[in-house]
């Protein structure tokens, strides 16, 4: 159940006839974990802290670097060199004090990957490499959860959703890319500030569907725009019938 307080600060969202208060109360029990906590995670984590989302943990195992300011808006010049779980959580904490933040300061491996995703309704993904990716899809395949991607390249950025409710993954669109070159890397490639920031805010939007059940969830579908023209496009796959079958967590993630 909701608290009047909390109905008064959510009352926008409970106003909505497809939210409703059923919808908030399933935000609110929802438990989601973000790995990293970069451009990407900076959004996803601030929109679901004031959307309501009961429990966010924040899994990372990186630092304050002064070239992330541009774009990873969580943080500022006198957080350099500190933990970005830390920070994240301090930050998120002032934005709402409803919702339990809570932190992983190690990177996702194959050796902790089931144990911490079993925990979760759902994953999404603000990491910067495809071995990490593959190794959430994999994990998710395995345990029956969704996941929401999401990347970013100089001035595009792409987003879906994998294996909701069995469908697609991230299998039946890409090859089977191991991290030989960080090609999303942005110090590799150079990143326009502001483009984490609209890909990171699709990313909550489309975990908020999924919690509450609104609208079209982008499975089947990639979301490619680009900032440049301002390009929208919508690529829709299906399941690949001839990708490996996953049975167990490979060794080479």
């Amino acid at each position: 159940m909701l608290n009047d307080a909390e109905k008064r600060r959510y009352n926008r969202h409970i106003m909505l006839p497809e939210v409703g208060e059923e919808g908030q109360i399933k935000l609110k029990n929802a438990r989601i974990l973000v790995v990293g906590t970069g451009g990407l995670g900076a959004p996803v984590l601030q929109y679901l802290t004031a959307a309501g989302v009961g429990e966010i943990t924040i899994m990372d195992d990186d630092t304050v670097n002064e070239d992330n300011l541009h774009r990873q808006i969580l943080y500022g010049s006198h957080d350099l060199g500190k933990l970005k779980t830390i920070i994240a959580k301090q930050r998120l904490e002032v934005l709402n004090t409803f919702i339990s933040h809570k932190i992983i300061n190690t990177r996702l491996q194959k050796k902790n990957a089931l144990k911490f995703i079993t925990e979760y309704d759902l994953v999404i993904d603000a990491s910067d490499n495809f071995s990490t990716r593959f190794l959430i899809n994999d994990a998710c395949i395995l345990l029956n959860k969704p996941w929401v991607f999401g990347s970013v390249f100089r001035y595009e950025g792409q987003i879906s959703v994998f294996n909701y409710q069995k469908g697609p993954n991230i299998r039946c669109i890409f090859d089977n890319i191991k991290d030989k070159v960080n090609v999303s890397d942005p110090s590799n490639t150079g990143l326009f500030g502001i483009l984490p920031g609209i890909i990171g805010s699709f990313q909550a939007s489309e975990a908020i569907k999924i919690i509450t059940g609104i609208g079209v969830v982008l499975s089947g579908k990639m979301l490619q725009y680009n900032m440049l023209n301002n390009d929208f496009k919508v690529v829709k796959f299906k399941a690949n019938p001839n990708k490996k079958k996953i049975t167990e967590l490979e060794e080479s993630y």
